[in-house]
């Protein structure tokens, strides 16, 4: 019997994360994922990826902080372990806002070594308010700090364990446009698509990176999940239970299925709890 791939979980908290639906979204994938080549466009804190640790696949993010500190814990995860340790030792508000304020002056900050910017990303993530990544429209993180008492600032196993399996698996780890990363998906590949959820009162929070992802981008996603569908690849999509997103992929190669997740990211606190989510998917199960 082959030994069990360690439990690997993600080590940052993102909006609109997937570790409360992973049930439901591993039930429509494929009982083989090591048949396919996997793809996740929109990895963000990467909570599908790690509970399938695929042997093959692509992980991708428009975030080049976020992926950025993903080749950091796959190359250098010893010093960044010492980089985190520090910002746990030194964990203050006014060390907060130091750390927070250092991409204020971009030529300095676009020096600092790339195992400093993956330290202070998971710094800022783990203790902001809500675990959340958001930038203005400079692109400047501003998220003030949260209340917490004794942040884990500085997980050494779990980030040894993804650095261990990012190393002995062929996992690319790419940053860019969603349809880049796609492009040489074929008819053995699996494909996760997370995006920015859809919001027609733009409510829900979207500010992972500026501009945001608006209407045209949702269609224009859309179509490339047509032609991944031509191609022979199996998708499956995660997007907020909108009007606009049925009619979106309203085909007959499209399977909607609606469920329920508890969100507490939105502008609106009326409108946090519950909500009304879609898994769709392109294939049919046998």
């Amino acid at each position: 019997m082959g030994q069990e791939p360690p439990v690997l979980k993600p080590c940052l908290k993102w909006a609109g994360g997937k570790r409360q639906l992973l049930a439901e979204i591993i039930k429509n994938l494929p009982a083989r994922i090591e048949d396919y080549t996997y793809y996740e466009p929109f990895v963000g804190a990467g909570a599908v990826f790690f509970a399938l640790q695929p042997s093959r696949g692509v992980i991708n993010d428009v975030n080049a902080q976020l992926m950025a500190t993903y080749r950091v814990i796959k190359e250098d995860v010893e010093a960044l372990i010492a980089v985190l340790q520090e910002h746990e030792k030194n964990n203050t508000p006014e060390y907060f806002y130091h750390i927070r304020n250092l991409d204020l002056d971009n030529r300095n900050f676009t020096r600092l070594p790339e195992v400093e910017k993956a330290g202070r990303l998971i710094f800022l993530n783990k203790t902001c308010f809500n675990g959340l990544y958001r930038v203005n429209a400079r692109g400047l993180f501003n998220v003030p700090r949260g209340r917490y008492k004794n942040p884990r600032i500085c997980e050494e196993g779990l980030l040894r364990a993804i650095s261990q399996y990012l190393q002995n698996h062929a996992i690319t780890i790419l940053q860019g446009d969603f349809a880049a990363a796609l492009q040489d998906a074929g008819d053995r590949a699996l494909v996760y698509l997370d995006p920015p959820y859809h919001s027609p009162d733009k409510l829900n929070f979207t500010g992972y990176q500026p501009p945001g992802f608006g209407e045209d981008e949702q269609i224009r996603l859309r179509d490339c999940f047509l032609v991944l569908t031509e191609r022979g690849a199996k998708c499956l999509l995660s997007n907020a239970d909108t009007e606009f997103i049925r009619k979106l992929y309203t085909h007959p190669r499209a399977e909607i299925i609606p469920l329920w997740a508890k969100r507490s990211i939105n502008s609106d606190p009326s409108r946090r709890g519950q909500v009304g989510e879609v898994l769709i998917k392109n294939w049919k199960d046998p």
